[in-house]
């Protein structure tokens, strides 16, 4: 095999898609040792799970802007280009872990539109999940208010709670609603199941 056909198959590897890396078991390990070492409790307000939630959402969104811009923070590439950065607004986002507070990148320009956690949006999709989860449940608004402060130490108002499941009873709605189709293909199939004991006997 020539250089030429080892450079032309290592070009079609590394274009192909790569399976994605599992998170390593040993960093994990030690970030659980330090947080129970220095007191810093897994779940709940200030907690390991709430501060790992807010790193990563921040640091997709810092992501998100590098490529909208075309250049990294502090690049001198970017300097005199146009747009540019134009620092952060605090954001407290509904998550499963509680809410939480993150800083969203800016632009001069206005127009960068964040994918991850986008404009206006006060909750991550898990949230509504669990609301619609408690009240097919039976809970009422309330009971669904109690449990996520509870468990979650999210503080959702009663009037969130009734406009996300508005919005399913509103799909329903929709649904059941629909034009019907003028012919539907039916196919019926009868059968009869009978149980019969085998009995042995022993001579």
């Amino acid at each position: 095999m020539t250089s030429d056909n080892v450079t032309e198959a290592e070009s079609v590897k590394a274009a192909e898609p790569q399976p994605a890396k599992k998170v390593d078991d040993q960093l994990i390990d030690e970030l659980v040792g330090r947080a129970q070492a220095e007191g810093l409790q897994l779940t709940g307000e200030g907690g390991l799970l709430q501060q790992l939630t807010k790193r990563l959402l921040e640091s997709a969104l810092e992501g998100e802007i590098t490529d909208h811009l075309g250049y990294d923070k502090h690049d001198p590439a970017g300097k005199n280009g146009g747009n540019s950065r134009n620092g952060t607004r605090a954001k407290t986002v509904l998550t499963d872990v509680g809410p939480v507070e993150i800083a969203v990148p800016r632009d001069r320009e206005g127009s960068f539109e964040p994918k991850i956690v986008k404009k206006r949006q006060k909750r991550l999709t898990g949230v509504d999940e669990m609301v619609i989860s408690l009240s097919a449940k039976g809970l009422t608004t309330g009971e669904v208010q109690a449990h996520l402060a509870e468990v979650y130490g999210a503080e959702v108002s009663r009037q969130t709670i009734s406009t996300i499941t508005d919005k399913v009873m509103d799909g329903m709605a929709e649904w059941q609603n629909r034009p019907l189709d003028a012919v539907y293909p039916v196919v019926f199939i009868d059968a009869i199941h009978v149980k019969i004991r085998v009995l042995s006997t022993i001579l």
